[in-house]
């Protein structure tokens, strides 16, 4: 349930629970995680309603819970009977606080960086001749707007649009400075060593993206990084394999014969 969404502090108000310090819930959507102090992994359950049922190896233990002051109380129950109450108290701290959160971060940087791409690849298209090249160009570019499309729409799936500052200013300084080194008219092989670099930084960008979608049990984001990885993969090996059809334009670009 998306009241539940969030981070929540966890303390014991009766029965046989601990002390419960230092003990939170992680909830996003239908799934959640109780954290422990200090330890490696939390402990999943998932979320039906306002009951939330631990999986394996602690099936059988359902948390039962009520609205109460901005909260909620719970009742800790085994098979269908109570031993201990608490409470979830919401969680004040960073303007980052879960996961969904986080994720929305990653996906509104994905959509910036896609804006760049876009505009790197008109000033790389109106700046080059070779009709093999310019080819593999346009074909990336309908890419890239599917991409950026793909991105806007998993923003909307978890209720965000993209932020029109980072569009404006770029997600990274390289990325953003790129276009505007195109379109005042860089050699071809610059073009192609900033394209190659811009797409391995984008490989690198869904790879932390789909690591942080898959936590936050997003697959269908997970299915759009694995596809866009793929294709920017392929245009790197695309730029790598005319590495001399670069350095020979670029040369000619500049006066020099070729031998």
């Amino acid at each position: 349930m998306a009241e539940l969404d969030g981070v929540w502090d966890v303390r014991r108000t009766g029965g046989l629970l601990p002390p419960l310090i230092g003990v939170r819930k992680e909830i996003h959507g239908t799934h959640g995680t109780t954290r422990l102090p200090k330890a490696p992994v939390g402990v999943p359950f998932d979320v039906v309603g306002l009951e939330l049922h631990y999986r394996a190896p602690l099936a059988g233990f359902v948390d039962f819970l009520t609205p109460e002051n901005g909260g909620f109380a719970g009742r800790a129950t085994y098979r269908g009977r109570e031993y201990g109450r608490f409470e979830l108290i919401p969680t004040r701290g960073g303007p980052v606080s879960t996961i969904n959160e986080q994720l929305i971060k990653h996906l509104d940087e994905a959509h910036a960086m896609e804006q760049n791409v876009l505009r790197m690849l008109d000033g790389m298209i109106s700046t080059t001749d070779d009709p093999e090249i310019l080819q593999e160009l346009e074909h990336h570019k309908i890419e890239t707007e599917g991409h950026a499309l793909r991105m806007r729409d998993r923003l909307k799936a978890h209720g965000a649009s993209p932020s029109t500052v980072k569009q404006a200013a770029g997600i990274l300084g390289a990325l953003a400075k790129m276009p505007l080194d195109m379109v005042r008219g860089e050699k071809a092989g610059r073009n192609a060593r900033d394209a190659y670099a811009t797409e391995h930084m984008e490989i690198a960008s869904y790879e932390l993206l789909k690591r942080v979608a898959q936590r936050a049990h997003d697959l269908d984001t997970v299915s759009d990084c694995d596809l866009i990885i793929e294709q920017e993969r392929t245009m790197a090996e695309t730029i790598a394999a005319n590495w001399e059809k670069f350095a020979e334009l670029s040369l000619r670009e500049s006066g020099v014969a070729v031998p």
